[in-house]
C-alpha cells in the first residue's frame, strides 16, 4: 500500500524545454551553483512522519544543574518522564494550556518550514535556507550551535541508557553501557539511509502503541476500574487546577509555574523540525514532505496534549513522586497513575520503554548532527571533506564527527567530569528555540523573495495556512520564551552562576554569529538575491510514479504507513 517511488531523470535540454514555472533562468544570482552532496532520497514518508514523532532533544533546567532525568521531545523522555514535572509545577489545567499553547508555535514553526523545504528539499537544509535567504552568518552560527547541541545530546542518551538499565539492577556500571552503546548506535548510523528510516520508524511505532495503549487504560481507570473508584475530574478540583511554583501562593505563583511549564514544554516538542532536515533525503519530497509535516503536527498535539490531559485526570499535581527527582520509571507519572489503580507490573514495562526512547534519542542525535555538518560544510562553513558520503549516500565523515562526542559520556563517571558535562550541556537548552525562531524568519524572508519576483504563493507545491502571519507570531513568542528562560536566576534572589548557566547559549550564538559578521564582513541577503534555484531545478527534472490505493482499508493503512 506504501508509495512505490520510481524516479525519470531528464537531460538539460528536456528540462530546459520542459520550462521553469517558479523562476525564469538564474542570471541574477553570481557564478554557478554549487554542487551538492551525493545524499540519496531513500526516506519515505512514513519515515518522515516517525522521524519527527520519534525525535527526542533532552532538556535541563536552564537555571541550574541537573534536576531530573532530562525531558525529550516529541514522543520521548519528555512526555513520559517530563510531564510529571509540568504536571507538579502548574497543576492538570497549567500544563494542559502550556502544551496547547506550545502547539500553537509548533504549527507556526512546521508550516514556515513546510513551504520553504517542499520548494528547496535540499541536504543541510536549516544552514542552507539562513545563508540563501537571510544572512550567511545567521546560517553559520545557528548551524554550529544546532550541530553541537546533537553532539553532546548523544553523550547524554548514552549515559541515561545506563541510569535506566540500572532500575534493575543498581550494582551495573553505567560505563560499561555507555561503551556498548556508543558502538551500536555508531555503527547502525554507518548503514544507509533507508535502514536508519526503517529503524526509527519501529522505535516510533512502540512509542505511539505505548500512548494509545495508556489512554484506554486513563479513560477506563478514571471511569471507576481501578482501586481508587470513580475519578472524573477530581484531581482538577483538589489540589486545584493551578499549581504554585517558586514564589509566595497566589496568582503569580500560578503563572510562573505556567510559564515555566511553557518553557519545558518548548523545549520537549523540539525535534519536530527534523522532517525539513530529512528532506534532503527523502523520495518525492514535494509530496512526502508536506503530508509528513501535517500529519506530524496533528499526531504531536493529540498524543502530547491528550496524554497530559489523562495525566491531570489520573495524578494529583501534589502527588509526593512527582517531585522526587528520580531518574527512572519511578517518577513516571505513567507508572504512578497505574500505581494509584492498583497495578504493579507496570513500572518495569515502562522503564523498558524508556529504553526504546532513548536508544532512538541516540540514534536520532548522529543522523541530525551529521546531516547537519553536511549542511555546514556545503555553504563553506565546515570543511569540505564533511560532504563526502558512501556509496550509500552515508556522510561517513559528519558521522564520526559527531559520535566522537558520544565518548564524552564517560565524564559522568565521576563526580567532577559531571559537573563539566553540565555546564556543556546547558549550551544546547537554547539551540532548538534559536533554530525555531530562524526558521520563522527563512520563512519571511522566503516571502519576500518570492514577492520580489512576483510569484505567488499560489504556485507553491505546499501552501500552509495562515501564512505568512503565523510566522510572525512564532518569531515573535519564541525570541520572548528565549528571553525570558533563566527566570528562575533572580528567584528569589538574583543568582550570577544561574543567569550565566541560562543564557551562556544566547551568548555563544552572539559571538559565532558577530564573529564571523567581522570577519568575512558578508552582508544580508537581499529578496532578489535569495537562491531559489539551487537544488530546486534537480528536483523539478526528476519524477515519481505513486501508486494511490482504493479501498478503505488500503487508504487507512496508506495514510498510517505514508
Amino acid at each position: 500500500m506504501a508509495i512505490e517511488g520510481k524516479v525519470k531523470s531528464l537531460s538539460k535540454g528536456e528540462a530546459k524545454e520542459a520550462g521553469d514555472p517558479f523562476h525564469e533562468g538564474n542570471d541574477d544570482i553570481p557564478g554557478e551553483p554549487r554542487q551538492l552532496p551525493a545524499l540519496q532520497r531513500k526516506l519515505k514518508s512514513r519515515h518522515l512522519q516517525m522521524i519527527a514523532i520519534g525525535k527526542h532533544r533532552l532538556h535541563f533546567d536552564s537555571a541550574s544543574s541537573i534536576t531530573h532525568f532530562p525531558t525529550g521531545g516529541t514522543i520521548g523522555t519528555g512526555l513520559f518522564i517530563g510531564s510529571g514535572t509540568a504536571l507538579a509545577n502548574a497543576g492538570p489545567v497549567g500544563a494542559l494550556i502550556a502544551y496547547a499553547f506550545i502547539g500553537s508555535i509548533v504549527f507556526s514553526v512546521m508550516t514556515s518550514l513546510g513551504e520553504v523545504a517542499t520548494y528547496l528539499p535540499v541536504a543541510g537544509a536549516f544552514t542552507s535556507y539562513a545563508t540563501r535567504l537571510v544572512d550567511p552568518s545567521l546560517g553559520f552560527a545557528m548551524g554550529w550551535i544546532y550541530w553541537f547541541s546533537w553532539a553532546i545530546t548523544f553523550a547524554l542518551e548514552l549515559t541515561a541508557t545506563g541510569l535506566i538499565i540500572q532500575y534493575w539492577d543498581p550494582t551495573i556500571q553505567i560505563s560499561i553501557f555507555i561503551g556498548v552503546f556508543w558502538v551500536l548506535i555508531t555503527a547502525l548510523n554507518f548503514l544507509p539511509v533507508n535502514f536508519y528510516g526503517e529503524l526509527e520508524f519501529w522505535f516510533s511505532s512502540i512509542k505511539i502503541l505505548t500512548v494509545i495503549g495508556f489512554m484506554i487504560f486513563a479513560i477506563c481507570v478514571d471511569a471507576g476500574v481501578g482501586q481508587q473508584g470513580y475519578l472524573g475530574f477530581h484531581n482538577w478540583v483538589h489540589p486545584g487546577p493551578f499549581a504554585d511554583y517558586l514564589v509566595t501562593p497566589g496568582p503569580t505563583a500560578k503563572f510562573v509555574g505556567f510559564w515555566a511549564v511553557l518553557i519545558q514544554a518548548g523545549f520537549s516538542c523540539q525535534g519536530t523540525e527534523l522532517v525539513g532536515l530529512a528532506a534532503g533525503e527523502s523520495e518525492n519530497p514535494r509530496e512526502t514532505v508536506p503530508k509528513a509535516i501535517r500529519t506530524t503536527f496533528i499526531r504531536i498535539i493529540l498524543f502530547y496534549v491528550l496524554s497530559v490531559f489523562f495525566i491531570g485526570l489520573l495524578v494529583p499535581s501534589d502527588n509526593k513522586e512527582l517531585l522526587t527527582g528520580t531518574t527512572n520509571a519511578a517518577a513516571s507519572p505513567f507508572v504512578i497513575a497505574a500505581k494509584l489503580a492498583g497495578i504493579k507490573i507496570l513500572p518495569s514495562l515502562i522503564n523498558a520503554v524508556l529504553l526504546v526512547v532513548v536508544l532512538s534519542a541516540a540514534n536520532a542525535n548522529i543522523y541530525s548532527g551529521s546531516r547537519m555538518l553536511i549542511g555546514l560544510a556545503q555553504e563553506r562553513f565546515a570543511p569540505a571533506f564533511f560532504t563526502k558520503t558512501t556509496k550509500g549516500g552515508v556522510p561517513y565523515y559528519g558521522v564520526a564527527a559527531t559520535a566522537a562526542f558520544g565518548l564524552l559520556g564517560f565524564l559522568n563517571v565521576s563526580n567532577s567530569g559531571s559537573t563539566v558535562f553540565n555546564w556543556l550541556l546547558n549550551i544546547t537548552t537554547v539551540a532548538g528555540f534559536i533554530l525555531w525562531a530562524s526558521l520563522n524568519v527563512c520563512h519571511i524572508a522566503f516571502m519576500r523573495a518570492l514577492k520580489a519576483r512576483k510569484m505567488s504563493r499560489d504556485l507553491l507545491p505546499y501552501k500552509a495556512p495562515l501564512q505568512p502571519f503565523l510566522a510572525y507570531y512564532g518569531l515573535f513568542f519564541n525570541i520572548l520564551i528565549m528571553l525570558t528562560q533563566g527566570f528562575t536566576a533572580w528567584i528569589p534572589t538574583f543568582n550570577v552562576e544561574s543567569f550565566f548557566v541560562a543564557y551562556i547559549s544566547l551568548i555563544l550564538f552572539a559571538i559565532l554569529y558577530v564573529g564571523h559578521k567581522l570577519m568575512f564582513r558578508d552582508s544580508f541577503v537581499s529578496p532578489m538575491q535569495a537562491d531559489l534555484d539551487t537544488g530546486r531545478l534537480e528536483i523539478e527534472s526528476e519524477y515519481w510514479e505513486t501508486t494511490v490505493p482504493t479501498t478503505w482499508y488500503g487508504k487507512l493503512w496508506f495514510w498510517i504507513t505514508g
